[in-house]
């Protein structure tokens, strides 16, 4: 009779697959943990490699999304020097990104992620496609309408700090009445410089990677559903290093329960 598979084996694979093959072995050992199977790093690669499995990574190349205007002013960039966030709704990052389009062109998408939490805020309802904010052109209600969403459901304290790149949307007008109504301070990229919102691009990197593996999208109508998706399993699922390899769901609720616990 053939060997039976041991369970954190099964376990293995099972979450490798369940994450799209997205998972390393830090992730997979978080994963199987939980599940109550405590796995070494070289039996986990072991297996991994038995099936002849390894975990996608994703592309380095991020296509130019900005649109700047050299004419307006920009504002300063406020994230050099400070802390990292230690609650939420402390700094948002945002960013616009391009997704191929089948028969060629683009539909472009933005987003905006809390520093602290990793969590996309910048979404209406998880899972209601016709709230994402894609669109097949980059006008400026682009950003604007995914930061509005994201201002009514999580009412940040003013002082919030929203840092993008310099691009001709968020250097509009509206974008920067949105901002002062709710009392949110600007910051913004240095010219041609992709660092200083590494946040964002990392995401965008990841998230390519994760959906499109090399393919594109029949139409606007399947990208909405699509992100929609992915979304809602990155904010409650995906487990994020930063995060001690919790999701940023799961992180947002452990520091809220810490802080109730331990009233200052």
């Amino acid at each position: 009779m053939p060997a039976v598979e041991p369970a954190w084996q099964v376990a293995v694979r099972e979450a490798f697959a369940y994450h799209s093959q997205r998972y390393g072995t830090r992730r997979l050992r978080a994963e199987v943990s939980a599940e109550g199977h405590a796995v070494g790093s070289w039996r986990r690669r072991r297996v991994l490699l038995a099936h002849g499995l390894r975990a996608q990574q994703p592309r380095s190349f991020v296509p130019r999304t900005t649109d700047s205007d050299p004419a307006v002013r920009a504002a300063p960039n406020r994230l050099p020097g400070q802390p990292a966030p230690t609650a939420p709704n402390r700094i948002w990052v945002g960013d616009i990104t391009y997704l191929p389009r089948q028969g060629g062109g683009w539909l472009y998408l933005a987003a905006w992620l809390d520093r602290c939490s990793r969590k996309i805020v910048g979404f209406g309802a998880a899972g209601a496609a016709r709230r994402t904010c894609v669109r097949d052109t980059m006008p400026e209600d682009l950003v604007s309408e995914a930061l509005r969403r994201a201002l009514v459901v999580r009412r940040p304290l003013a002082g919030l700090v929203v840092h993008s790149d310099q691009g001709s949307q968020y250097t509009a007008t509206r974008f920067k009445a949105l901002l002062a109504r709710h009392g949110a301070v600007q910051s913004m990229n240095r010219r041609g410089n992709c660092y200083d919102n590494e946040h964002a691009e990392s995401f965008w990197s990841r998230f390519k990677a994760k959906l499109l593996d090399g393919g594109s999208f029949p139409g606007l109508t399947e990208a909405k559903l699509e992100i929609s998706h992915h979304i809602a399993y990155y904010n409650a699922e995906r487990r994020h290093s930063a995060l001690d390899y919790c999701s940023p769901n799961h992180f947002e609720t452990h520091l809220q329960t810490t802080s109730q616990l331990c009233p200052a």
